[in-house]
């Protein structure tokens, strides 16, 4: 992500998680044990630490793909010790970040690109310290930034949703108007517009407009009552397939497909939706996944074997290093063509080896 001015992202709510006690502002973080819990502080040599943006560690989302990297990372090493704050508002951002450079963490993680500039200022004070971000460029020597590339990986879901469509109308929507949101949304019409040139066969977009940057949003990632109203209209326009990139919001995407009989299908973004929301599996056609997980086992392994993690350049998942990627079609393993599949996997070779060009104002850069 890239820090954005006047509003910040939600993450998903999801429905049955975990709940974490999110950090009251200006409250140090806490230890939490979820999942296979911590090491104790008497074995750790390296603490791996985490603030979270809002929905906790359990939002089915880049929170939770963050958390799981810290924990494969300590799986792997047996030297990492790993804690987690979550926020339940923007304002405990930056007493999260304080929190863990008094606590001398040897890694502190800001998740998601809306941290931007408050890990700027932190980290900018505590130069002795080594900080991460998903989704943000560089916001200074001791930040190490991930970021990836999805408009590449949403370009084959694009690509996927217009040779699957009966109805010859796709659509996206998005949670909010900011770059993480619209690089999924560029990229998703950009292989509706391949395949239509490709094929000879016009599928409309509906939801975005790519050329004016413009489209609906629901002005948030936790309304599932939004994402069914949006998700109806869109449906209403003749779209029988629907991208949403709107966290918790877009399962209200998902219930309108599982009450459609089989008339709606759904691409998921982030992680594979068939083992995040498991309940909607029969609906997603696929997820654009972002391989957050990896990126921050790679940044905290490196960091607890003493490795430098260095500000530029960083780490940019992209197709060719599977940092992004499609997941599988899973219970839609049938209902793909065989030659569908086919020209989607030539499509990924041919955008990861630089023959198919795949462009977004949103991209890293």
């Amino acid at each position: 992500m890239r820090p954005v001015r006047g509003k910040r992202i939600l993450a998903i709510l999801a429905a049955g998680g975990l709940t974490l006690a999110a950090a009251a502002c200006g409250d140090a973080p806490e230890e939490t044990t979820p999942g296979s819990g911590s090491s104790s502080a008497a074995t750790a040599a390296y603490k791996a630490c985490m603030v979270t943006d809002t929905g906790g560690i359990d939002d089915k989302s880049f929170n939770a793909s963050a958390w799981a990297g810290l924990e494969a990372a300590k799986a792997e090493t047996g030297t990492v010790e790993t804690k987690v704050t979550a926020s339940s508002s923007e304002a405990d951002y930056e007493p999260g970040l304080r929190g863990f450079v008094s606590q001398k963490c040897n890694f502190t993680l800001a998740v998601g690109g809306l941290m931007g500039d408050v890990t700027k200022k932190v980290a900018g004070e505590s130069l002795d310290s080594q900080f991460g971000i998903v989704d943000s460029g560089s916001t200074g020597p001791n930040v190490y930034p991930m970021q990836f590339a999805t408009h590449q990986a949403a370009f084959l879901a694009g690509y996927l949703a217009a040779g699957y469509s009966k109805s010859g109308k796709v659509a996206t929507y998005g949670g909010l108007k900011i770059p993480p949101v619209t690089i999924f949304m560029d990229g998703f019409a950009d292989g509706v517009a391949h395949y239509s040139t490709t094929k000879g066969k016009k599928v409309e977009v509906i939801g975005w407009d790519k050329k004016a940057q413009n489209g609906t949003f629901a002005e948030s990632f936790i309304d599932q009552n939004k994402g069914k109203t949006i998700t109806q209209t869109l449906v209403s326009q003749g779209a029988d397939v629907v991208m949403p990139v709107a966290g918790g919001t877009g399962l209200g995407t998902a219930q309108v497909a599982k009450d459609s009989a089989g008339k709606l299908s759904v691409i998921w973004v982030d992680q594979d939706g068939c083992k995040s929301a498991e309940q909607y599996c029969d609906v997603f056609l696929t997820t654009v996944v972002k391989n957050i997980q990896d990126a921050v086992k790679q940044a905290v392994v490196k960091g607890a074997k003493g490795e430098p993690l260095a500000a530029t350049p960083g780490y940019l998942g992209t197709l060719e290093n599977e940092g992004v990627s499609l997941a599988p079609y899973n219970q839609f393993e049938s209902k793909v063509d065989a030659a569908l599949k086919g020209e989607v996997e030539k499509l990924k070779a041919d955008v990861a080896a630089g023959t198919v060009k795949v462009e977004s104002a949103s991209a890293p850069a």
